[in-house]
């Protein structure tokens, strides 16, 4: 069946990667990834991969996962059966995690060429995407476009000889470079096979493809998961989204916590490259107060170091990283992609940066190859919770100095043009001289995204951010304040302001 010749290659790219409606079943929201489009961008992988390397097809191995959405194995199919049409080879690594998808193509006895995993993180069921690796890391948004334009013209050599489909089991493998990682840094005195022994740790997956960890991981290490939940893949998700920063599967999780009166919570998103975790009250360990526990842990190992992390950090974390663990805190903008790159020149630049977090929960180590891994992240706080426990103290015990805001908000802006753009950022910079007429808010310097301002006026204590979304027509703004009431204050003051822009939609105040 031929292509419609005005597909619309281009709006298969968000960002980084490669993201499509793969089902049916939502209002208004048409398939546009389909299987036979997943053959020809696994066609055009190869061959952007092939000129990449420098290898023929014919001499290119390409592993291959997925998540548990249930348009995984068709679509996974169809784009092995694209690598394999143009002569390469295929490790099929069935349900897997996108960070182990990088890990392929470096480990020993695997080592592809490149890797594809096959996710659209914590979207709806509907959805299915690609995420794209090679051994230098996952592929950048100038390389999806070259990808884009090859499947766009989709005129490819299909080979005599097609490539070989192995199914490989590359998960153990992957688990037990954690499970070697825990035992080797704890060297626990008495116990070092089961380091977690004594140790009640929960682990919510959320049907996606993070169970794994629970009886592969934790499991061999001693730890009692009773209590984990939702480790079965399931592509409805029926349970809460599988994401840590939605509130209900949070809430889940927590509930998990003191039902159990566990140790210790983990949440994975669908693919696992995003984590969250909650202390043994019951308090999550997310955002801000994930940044500041990470943050402590890699500042005892590397003293000095920059931690990059988004735009909507706050106040209070500069002042934990800068003043309590002695690192610097460089706030950069929104989007991993973004913040992992930023700590990479860094680095480059000769300024020391071994950790770079959002505060959606992707984090990425420079010990750990720039790889946003969340079962890497829960795994580094694993080892201190065990070495807490050996030196009767709490894991928590390294946040204690962390102030944090006494309320936060995030309200979402929508844009009623269609040049929302270029709207949005006339709005911006309409905003900065607003804040610039006012004798008691300031402007923060190193802003490197929107407009970031300081409210000092009595009752107000706090800052906000104003920016452009990456992809929608919205101005996302970001409130918080040190005092009750202050969220308010300081919305009622922006009102003045946002009401005389005529195409931003206010239903969110």
């Amino acid at each position: 069946m031929a292509i419609e010749q005005d597909f619309n290659w281009n709006k298969l790219q968000n960002g980084s990667d490669i993201r499509g409606i793969a089902l049916e079943g939502v209002l208004n929201e048409n398939v546009n990834l389909t299987p036979q489009i997943a053959k020809i961008l696994g066609q055009a992988f190869v061959v952007w991969l092939s000129q990449k390397v420098g290898k023929p097809t014919a001499e290119l191995m390409v592993g291959v996962g997925r998540d548990s959405r249930l348009s995984g194995p068709a679509i996974m199919q169809a784009v092995m059966d694209g690598i394999t049409s143009v002569g390469s080879q295929v490790n099929d690594f069935d349900l897997a995690s996108t960070p182990a998808m990088f890990m392929s193509t470096i480990t020993a006895g695997f080592e592809c060429d490149g890797a594809i995993m096959l996710t659209a993180s914590h979207l709806p069921f509907n959805r299915n995407g690609l995420k794209f690796f090679t051994a230098q890391g996952g592929l950048e948004k100038k390389d999806i476009s070259a990808i884009l334009a090859l499947a766009a013209n989709h005129k490819f050599e299909i080979t005599a000889i097609i490539g070989k489909i192995t199914k490989r089991d590359f998960m153990s493998v992957y688990a037990a470079q954690f499970v070697n990682q825990i035992r080797q840094t704890v060297n626990h005195p008495t116990n070092f096979e089961q380091p977690l022994q004594g140790l009640k740790i929960i682990v919510d997956a959320g049907n996606g493809a993070g169970g794994f960890y629970a009886d592969r991981v934790l499991q061999p290490l001693g730890a009692d998961t009773t209590g984990s939940q939702f480790l079965e893949p399931d592509g409805t998700f029926p349970n809460h989204v599988p994401n840590p920063e939605d509130p209900d599967a949070m809430a889940a999780i927590c509930q998990a916590v003191i039902e159990h009166q566990a140790d210790f919570g983990i949440i994975f998103d669908t693919d696992v490259d995003r984590s969250a975790a909650v202390d043994s009250t019951g308090k999550e360990l997310n955002r801000n107060r994930l940044i500041g526990l990470i943050s402590a842990i890699v500042l005892q190992e590397h003293p000095n170091s920059t931690i990059v992390t988004d735009s909507i950090t706050s106040d209070g974390l500069t002042q934990f990283i800068q003043r309590d663990l002695g690192g610097i805190h460089h706030r950069f903008k929104r989007g991993y992609k973004n913040v992992i790159n930023e700590s990479i020149r860094l680095n480059q630049d000769g300024q020391a940066s071994w950790l770079a977090i959002e505060t959606s929960g992707h984090a990425a180590m420079k010990e750990n190859h720039f790889l946003d891994d969340g079962a890497y992240l829960v795994s580094k706080l694993l080892i201190e919770l065990a070495k807490s426990k050996l030196a009767g103290k709490s894991l928590t015990d390294l946040i204690t100095n962390l102030q944090e805001p006494v309320e936060s908000k995030e309200l979402r802006i929508k844009i009623t043009i269609d040049d929302f753009q270029t709207y949005g950022s006339r709005v911006i910079e309409q905003m900065q001289s607003f804040a610039l007429s006012q004798p008691d808010w300031k402007i923060v310097p190193n802003n490197y995204e929107g407009v970031r301002v300081a409210c000092e006026a009595e009752g107000e204590s706090g800052w906000f951010l104003l920016r452009l979304s990456l992809h929608d027509p919205v101005i996302p703004l970001n409130i918080e304040s040190n005092v009750l009431g202050g969220i308010d204050r300081i919305k009622h003051r922006l009102l003045s302001f946002l009401k005389t822009q005529e195409a931003l939609d206010l239903s969110a105040f």
